[in-house]
């Protein structure tokens, strides 16, 4: 495993990482101390300006070099991500595949974007105007990742910064750190200033230093909504980009392709052990076409293989950790104290907890209304398109949605109406490419990720105006 070695001043206590499928000492990291950030901004101050003074060019050359360095790497990136965040490895080479795509994106976007014309002509009195708008840095951005994509969420975060011209304090989850420490020096073998990148570990006090520091210019976050609403009210006057949590439906018509939608929904249930934002958890089935697929489903899911993330035939690996998978094995005992069904899974072993299945989960419970962030997924029955709508609508927050039918009408139809900020048909909800725009609907939704989306909310126009007469 290749860990990095950033000469970072330290403060507190190191912080030990642990395998979570089977406990073993990963490695641990320095931490650095809330008192800090001064000096933290110092250096961020200087990356600002470093690379706001960088070429576009020269950006786009950085980010494409370290795409490069990653891919030569691959198994060496995929097996940190197997060995800190309990991914299996056949889903960590995806990981580092989309890490270096979303860094070529960002290199790309580095060279376009850069502003547009401005038609003064077009309002009468200023025919003798003209001139344009240009896209410059904001210059110091907070960026808080998560464990469950711990390099290509990094990557979200870093390249589109880059791409703009700013400088980002990194603050990468604790319980999977190496993979965005791996990440950065990846950056800087590809000829990034070090003071443009600034990686941080640390405790809360940490990370309310460095969101409501007056000179940051931006706060983008990956994570729940309790910390979301935290660093909401600590941020103060600054832009918020976050990607919160998600309860994503998927609707499946009686006029589906029958096998695709089976397989898709497995798929996107499981990934990653379920702790996918995105990850189907409500399976809504037309009546006519439900105990065929609740019964093809539950086979499906009982075929798949839990254990050893490193195997290459596991298809679902552990949960972040043993807590993790216990507060999962209680609140699927609440569903079922509070009526549910138990179709398939609920065991646990360790951090291991097997993929689970449930009919007839009251929609008052906290498992259908809440994210679940685990493999747990419900089966529900509906009559019509409108009362499936109604079911998937019925959450305060979205992030996807997804539907399988052969009826393009009613495709439309539902993505019209579905609230979620992507509507995935024929595909589970867990579809996404990384040039996308992706972000919530509702509660809680600031701001969009995927590279362009990302680059125009890391930017700023600047209008420039000459007065020919």
């Amino acid at each position: 495993m290749t860990v990095a070695k950033l000469h970072i001043k330290t403060g507190s206590a190191p912080i030990s990482v642990y395998s979570p499928f089977d406990g073993s000492l990963i490695g641990s990291i320095d931490t650095t101390d809330a008192s800090e950030i001064g000096e933290l901004l110092g250096r961020a101050r200087r990356g600002a300006e470093l690379s706001r003074n960088l070429p576009r060019h020269k950006r786009s050359s950085i980010l494409e070099r370290a795409a490069q360095n990653i891919e030569r790497r691959r198994d060496a990136f995929a097996e940190t991500i197997v060995r800190e965040a309990g991914k299996t490895i056949v889903q960590a080479r995806k990981e580092v595949s989309r890490c270096v795509n979303t860094l070529k994106l960002s290199a790309e976007e580095a060279k376009r974007n850069a502003g547009e014309i401005v038609p003064f002509n077009a309002f009468a009195g200023s025919e003798q105007r003209q001139g344009w708008f240009t896209r410059e840095p904001l210059g110091i951005i907070t960026a808080i990742t998560p464990y469950n994509d711990p390099l290509n969420l990094v990557a979200h975060k870093l390249g589109p910064a880059i791409a703009g011209g700013n400088a980002v304090l990194l603050k990468p989850s604790n319980l999977t750190p190496f993979s965005a420490i791996n990440l950065v020096e990846a950056l800087f073998e590809a000829g990034l200033p070090q003071d443009v990148i600034t990686i941080v570990h640390g405790d809360r006090e940490l990370v309310t230093a460095m969101v409501s520091a007056r000179e940051i210019r931006m706060v983008s976050f990956t994570g729940g909504f309790s910390t979301g609403e935290a660093i909401s009210r600590s941020a103060g006057l600054k832009k918020l980009a976050m990607e919160l949590g998600g309860n994503a439906p998927v609707i499946v018509m009686n006029d589906c392709d029958f096998d695709k939608a089976v397989e898709g929904c497995v798929s996107g249930s499981f990934w990653a052990a379920g702790q996918n934002c995105i990850g189907a958890q409500r399976i809504l089935v037309q009546s006519a076409l439900y105990e065929r697929f609740r019964d093809a489903f539950v086979a499906g899911t009982t075929k798949l293989k839990s254990g050893d993330p490193l195997h290459d035939d596991t298809d679902v690996g552990p949960m972040i950790s043993t807590q993790s998978a216990q507060r999962t094995e209680t609140a699927v005992n609440d569903a079922l104290a509070a009526g549910a069904k138990l179709l398939c899974g609920h065991r646990r072993d360790g951090s291991l907890y097997h993929p689970t299945v449930l009919e007839g989960t009251p929609r008052t419970c906290g498992l259908w209304h809440e994210e679940v962030f685990a493999p747990v997924v419900m089966l529900a029955p509906f009559e019509t398109l409108d009362q499936a709508i109604e079911m998937a609508n019925e959450l305060e927050y979205s992030l996807h949605a997804g539907i399988f039918t052969s009826n393009l009408n009613v495709a439309l139809k539902a993505a019209g109406r579905i609230e979620a900020g992507g509507v995935m048909i024929n595909d589970s909800s867990d579809y996404r490419f990384d040039a996308m725009p992706f972000g919530g609907f509702k509660y809680g939704s600031m701001g969009r990720e995927g590279v362009r989306f990302a680059y125009e909310e890391m930017t700023q126009p600047k209008v420039i105006c000459i007065n020919r007469g």
